[in-house]
């Protein structure tokens, strides 16, 4: 009877508490680890697929990104910079929307609806209007798209408390399914639309996407001044921490929902612009190549802070990008990229237990058998 008490109440191995605080320093130290943790399974799994030995595997990716950066051969290299750039802006997007803890899934499907008006725009008033307004149309109307695509949502969880991430995740398909149609019917059944060649975003010297970067460079900077330094951004944040709150100190929740909906759909938008106008001079139902859903982690990671989201950005698209020139040399499908990449991501997003819990084990000594 005493050892069935015993051990009912014996003490478990091992309990999980959470931190009251780590400094900064310690917690990029941890996230540091882990990617170097992935690096290197992500380099001796490459090793074991391919035959390849482990420094190879990491030259063939440097060399797929930044290709003969050394030598003065950029274009790889601006390629990844665009690729960044356009993972970026997504990423930039939903920030607004998730530090209000309004979890906007829809960033996929607010871009390919603004790709779609930007399409069609090009498409329909294309050589009948200057190309300079078509431009601006493009542009502006491509925006006011995005902006729309993420009001939409905003409105039922203002007015009717549905649930956000279930109404975007849908409006993505919705997304999808349009612009599927709609690339059917111009394509005229072949699933592809040509490039267009009017109402294209100005290419401007050292190279064709160097507009682009700029773009999303300068938002990024206005985002990190509107989020932390405008009356706005702070509005954001208390909605975030509490509706309630927000309410009792007088500001008007579902104005900020509304509003900041709008910002991250306008911005989304932005992106699908950059790709259609900027970059593809097309659309098709892969135009975003899913980076929708990897800007959620991008923010999530960066800890909603444009500049280390930049850096994010930049270390997934290498690892897509590089896997994906391993995966060409040694003649392997395409989803050896999807795996390496989601090896690092996935140590990553595991670090964040470790920074924001420790785990303590039993200290009291094992007790004696009777």
């Amino acid at each position: 009877m005493s050892n069935a008490n015993t051990k009912q109440h014996r003490e478990p191995l091992f309990h999980v508490v959470k931190r009251t605080e780590l400094s900064t320093g310690k917690a990029w130290l941890v996230r540091g680890a882990a990617i170097l943790l992935g690096f290197l399974i992500s380099g001796i799994l490459s090793v074991l697929l391919t035959g390849k030995g482990f420094f190879e595997i990491y030259e063939i990716m440097f060399k797929g990104v930044f290709g003969m950066l050394f030598a003065g051969r950029l274009s790889q290299f601006w390629v990844f910079l665009q690729k960044t750039a356009i993972l970026l802006c997504l990423s930039l997007a939903v920030t607004p929307a998730f530090k209000m803890k309004f979890w906007n899934c829809g960033a996929e499907g607010q871009a390919l609806i603004s790709g779609l008006v930007s399409m069609f725009l090009m498409i329909s008033l294309g050589g009948k209007v200057a190309d300079w307004f078509l431009v601006i149309l493009v542009v502006v109307c491509g925006i006011l798209a995005g902006a729309l695509w993420g009001i939409i949502p905003a409105l039922f969880k203002a007015h009717f408390n549905t649930n956000e991430t279930l109404f975007t995740l849908m409006m993505n398909y919705v997304a999808t399914q349009i612009v599927a149609y709609y690339v059917y019917l111009v394509g005229q059944g072949s699933g592809i639309i040509q490039p267009v060649s009017y109402g294209n975003l100005p290419k401007i010297p050292p190279s064709d996407y160097f507009l682009n970067i700029l773009v999303v460079v300068a938002v990024m900077i206005v985002m990190s001044i509107y989020l932390r330094h405008s009356k706005q951004g702070y509005e954001i944040a208390v909605v975030g921490e509490s509706q309630n709150t927000a309410r009792y100190i007088g500001i008007n929740v579902k104005k900020v929902i509304l509003r900041t909906m709008a910002i991250s759909g306008a911005v989304c938008g932005l992106a699908g612009v950059l790709m259609v106008a900027g970059t593809d001079h097309s659309v098709n139902t892969n135009s975003m190549g899913g980076q929708g859903f990897t800007a959620i982690m991008i923010s999530w990671l960066g800890q909603f802070n444009p500049y280390i989201m930049a850096g994010m950005s930049a270390l997934v698209i290498f690892l897509q990008v590089g896997a994906a020139k391993v995966a060409d040399s040694c003649f392997m499908n395409s989803s050896f990229a999807d795996i390496v990449a989601g090896i690092v991501i996935l140590l990553l997003v595991g670090s964040e237990f470790f920074i924001r819990y420790s785990v303590k084990f039993r200290t009291s000594k094992k007790e004696e058998k009777q």
